[in-house]
């Protein structure tokens, strides 16, 4: 069975395209060591990331290929975010979803074989979003404290990569 893809906007990042003050771009690489299936398994499900994420407060189905999430980080605000899944390929290693609530674009993980010295060694899971925040107090702030919600992001996808880290170096019933 080949990928499923949901029609919708293009999500392609455009470097043309001028970026508002409330406009975020985000391009972070995980490299683990479990093989790309087994890593691209535990991404697909993305109701069980609390389990493993910490700044994933909460996360849950609301509908075949929808959910929505419940995300804090470093700042005392959390963000509340509706997933429509666009692109779910496991042979290709991509998902893809449409954001929506607090903000809206997209996001997407590409899962790949990391090789190294003497063949694969792991994988590296590259995750990219690009969004607009809604909230009225993420656009008051966007512009003058952007620094800090970079820095706020970069924590998240750190602690992000070390939970998932351990939770694939348990057991494969584990995951």
């Amino acid at each position: 069975m080949g990928p499923r893809r949901t029609p919708c906007a293009d999500r392609s990042p455009d470097p043309r395209r001028r970026l508002s003050v409330h406009r975020f771009r985000f391009r972070t690489a995980w490299d683990l060591d479990a093989p790309p299936d087994r890593v691209y398994a535990v991404l697909a499900h993305a109701e069980d990331y609390p389990r493993w994420w910490p700044q994933v407060r909460r996360a849950e189905r609301t509908g075949g290929h929808t959910g929505t999430a419940y995300i804090r980080s470093a700042l005392p605000y959390t963000l509340r975010v509706t997933t429509a899944e666009l692109l779910s390929d496991p042979r290709g290693g991509i998902l893809e979803a449409a954001l929506g609530g607090d903000m809206e674009g997209w996001a997407r993980w590409t899962v790949r074989p990391r090789h190294g010295p003497g063949g694969t060694t792991g994988t590296r899971a590259l995750y990219e979003q690009e969004v607009e925040v809604r909230s009225p107090l993420l656009r008051r702030l966007s512009a003058p404290a952007r620094p800090l919600l970079h820095l706020n992001h970069a924590l998240m996808m750190r602690s992000g990569r070390r939970g998932l880290a351990r939770l694939l170096a348990g057991p494969p019933e584990a995951v």
